[in-house]
């Protein structure tokens, strides 16, 4: 009866997110595909897609030994929860973002994306 208590990982409001990557204590993971990565990202993201998050491929250097807010741009959720368990499956200390991307843009927070100079795959992780 008590899992069903249970919980994932925790949830972070996009405001919440951006000030634990402001202050070091987070780095965020950006995990929609590449055409979604193009369209607009968090500049100070890493990218690794939940697709291969899935296959099993490894995390970024930067990401090992560190807590990681996971954001992901669906009307859902469902990716960055999906990544945020995968994530903590793997050891990792992880965290999804409420709202993905969509909600980040809304909340005036910084977004890089095609004509703004880090539309060339800066922090994607090949």
């Amino acid at each position: 009866m008590f899992s069903l208590l249970r919980r994932g990982p925790g949830r972070l409001t996009p405001q919440a997110a951006h000030q634990q990557v402001s202050d070091g204590t987070a780095l965020l993971l950006d995990v929609r595909e590449t055409p979604e990565w193009n369209a607009g990202h968090a500049p100070e993201a890493l990218h690794l897609p939940l697709s291969r998050l899935v296959t099993g491929a490894p995390l970024p250097a930067a990401v090992r030994g560190r807590p990681v807010v996971v954001v992901a741009i669906c009307r859902s959720g469902h990716r960055s929860r999906q990544a945020a368990r995968l994530l903590a499956g793997r050891g990792v200390q992880a965290k999804d973002v409420t709202g993905g991307m969509t909600a980040w843009a809304r909340a005036g927070l910084p977004v890089s994306g095609p004509g703004d100079g880090d539309s060339n795959g800066n922090g994607v992780i090949a």
